[in-house]
């Protein structure tokens, strides 16, 4: 994901925040806030989706893939990577579950998944690659945390749809990023998941780790396989165990010379919030909630302190505040919607174009609007994502219980 992230950072992220809504990100406060509809969440989702498709979606002709940017770069390959092409389908799946208006993009949604497969590569170590192999591309290599979101999509149209199809794919991801594990015992905090396949990865990275438990607990949730349990417990631990850098805050990566990368991003807070959920709903343990409260109620009041949501990437937030929400159809707590609609109405507000309906941000792809960037992909579906669940889900709060 995002390979100019997730290269090793000299130092760790310092920013300052958002917390409310209607004010720029840097200048809010609770007093300021005013909440936003569901319809009006609705609206920004179904702009913000056609603009992705207007001016970033290369249409049937082209296998229904996706630019990398919008206008495209000298730089870029002629279709996205996986990352971008995933992050719209999970727009599509996302919106899916508009109110009213969601069985309209129930075909797109389907089609999203049906390109995904263009990525998928066979042969002894298979799995989705980072750029579409050939006839259409010329491959790349198999990042495990692409494989692990994807499976996480997966699992949520299957959830969405009830169509097997879509359990059976997530399933078939799981062998691809067991692979992942480092079982070197020699190595400094033993275990943990190589960033990508191949010989020169030197790091093992909390977000493959994570996010691929997440994937491990969620199916034991579905299929109550034993191994998925033990997967999601054996992985959810390292990273507890090795990466945690306080309450709620996970570092990067380990290198296999026994450097650690402290770089902080919500996403990893995210997903080690979403797994602890998941396996709390799957085996009843409350010691799982109770490190889901702690992480949720410690990483929230770090990330939005200052602009340092702000300065997240976008996609790594939409990970965060869905995570979020999903602790909080378990242990309710409203600060977490508070500080979700906070973003996203900010962000509305302040990196739109509104000749276009294109977010713009920096080059980290977050931060401040920046006129002259390219709208990506990316940034464009996590907006996507990040309003239609907000129109979803304040919907669902307001209907008589």
């Amino acid at each position: 994901m995002l390979r100019s992230l997730l290269t090793r950072a000299t130092a760790p992220i310092v920013c300052a925040g958002l917390f409310w809504s209607t004010a720029p990100a840097h200048a809010q406060s609770p007093e300021q806030a005013r909440p936003v509809s569901s319809d009006v969440w609705a609206h920004r989702a179904t702009s913000t989706y056609q603009a992705l498709q207007n001016h970033l979606y290369e249409g049937p002709d082209h296998h229904g893939l996706y630019l990398e940017h919008a206008p495209r770069q000298a730089t870029d390959p002629e279709h996205s990577y996986l990352w971008p092409l995933r992050e719209a389908a999970q727009a599509a799946v996302d919106m899916q579950e508009l109110p009213h208006t969601g069985d309209n993009y129930r075909q797109d949604a389907a089609e999203r998944f049906d390109t995904a497969e263009l990525y998928f590569t066979r042969g002894e170590r298979p799995g989705y690659a980072s750029y579409l192999p050939a006839p259409l591309g010329t491959g790349g290599d198999v990042y495990y945390d692409d494989n692990a979101v994807v499976a996480l999509t997966q699992l949520d149209q299957y959830e969405a749809t009830g169509d097997e199809r879509f359990l059976r794919r997530a399933e078939q991801v799981v062998p691809v990023v067991a692979r992942a594990w480092d079982g070197d015992a020699t190595k400094t905090c033993p275990g943990g998941m190589d960033w990508y396949d191949a010989p020169g990865n030197n790091i093992r990275a909390t977000n493959v780790t994570a996010l691929s438990a997440q994937l491990a607990a969620r199916l034991y949730e579905h299929t109550r396989n034993r191994t998925y349990l033990d997967e999601a417990e054996q992985w959810y631990g390292w990273v507890y165990s090795c990466m945690r850098q306080a309450p709620g805050l996970y570092v990067n990566d380990r290198g296999d010379d026994g450097s650690t990368n402290e770089t902080l991003w919500t996403y990893n807070s995210g997903s080690m919030i979403g797994t602890a959920t998941a396996l709390y709903r799957g085996t009843g343990n409350a010691g799982y909630l109770k490190k889901a409260i702690e992480d949720a109620r410690s990483s929230l009041a770090y990330w939005t302190e200052g602009s340092r949501l702000h300065d997240q990437p976008a996609v790594f937030n939409a990970f965060y505040f869905k995570d979020l929400l999903d602790l909080d159809s378990v242990r309710p707590d409203p600060a977490r919607l508070n500080a979700m609609s906070a973003y996203a109405d900010s962000t509305y507000k302040t990196n739109r174009d509104t000749s276009t309906g294109l977010f713009r941000f920096q080059a980290s792809n977050g931060g401040d609007y920046d006129s002259a960037a390219p709208a990506a992909t990316l940034n464009q579906s996590a907006m996507v994502q990040i309003f239609a669940t907000l129109a979803d889900t304040t919907h669902q709060r307001r209907q008589p219980s």
